[in-house]
């Protein structure tokens, strides 16, 4: 059975973050929902273009076995302010849902609406000072419960590949990244 993922993007989104998230997961079979905190195409932190598949007004009343978030500034800064996308996520960790962020996101937009609730986690080094009270680490990618956090563009297809392992499993996140000429760790 296919998941359901959601990956909200906004103009300043960090594209390497977005797109091996979006491409990673969709491999592994998962239907991914890309939608805009603003207007259908943004234009990502380095200059790319982002095509959403719809606005996030769409989005509220969906449910998502998880939601993952990409940094780049600003991007997590106009994901953090969208009254929806905040709306969902704290649906999504009311339900006991898979919150997953990457980058400047676990900080920028999860640690700013008080939804960390996991001792563990990590950003990008940048970042971490805005998670004070949280143990920080600098694992590329961090588990704690229904929280999945990494550190930035470098760690991404790691991130993204994790991301499948917790959807499907351990066995598909290898064949996965088998195919991409990658190892998952």
């Amino acid at each position: 059975m296919s998941k359901t993922v959601l990956v909200p993007i906004a103009d300043g989104t960090e594209e390497i973050e977005a797109v091996a998230t979006i491409d990673v997961l969709r491999r592994a079979g998962a239907l991914v929902t890309v939608a805009s905190v603003g207007k259908s195409q943004v234009t990502a932190s380095r200059g790319v273009n982002l095509v959403a598949d719809q606005l996030i007004s769409a989005c509220v009343h969906e449910t998502y076995d998880l939601i993952a978030l990409p940094g780049g500034i600003p991007g997590s800064e106009h994901l953090r302010d969208s009254r929806e996308l905040t709306q969902i996520l704290k649906d999504q960790k009311e339900k006991g849902g898979y919150i997953a962020a990457i980058c400047a996101a676990p900080a920028v937009i999860l640690g700013h609406h008080g939804l960390i609730d996991s001792a563990a986690v990590t950003c990008h080094p940048f970042f971490a000072h805005q998670l004070d009270g949280h143990e920080v680490r600098e694992s590329p990618v961090v588990k704690d419960g229904t929280l999945i956090t990494s550190r930035g563009a470098g760690t991404a297809l790691q991130f993204a590949l994790t991301l499948v392992e917790i959807l499907y499993g351990r066995e598909k996140a290898e064949a996965v990244a088998d195919a991409m000429v990658t190892t998952f760790s």
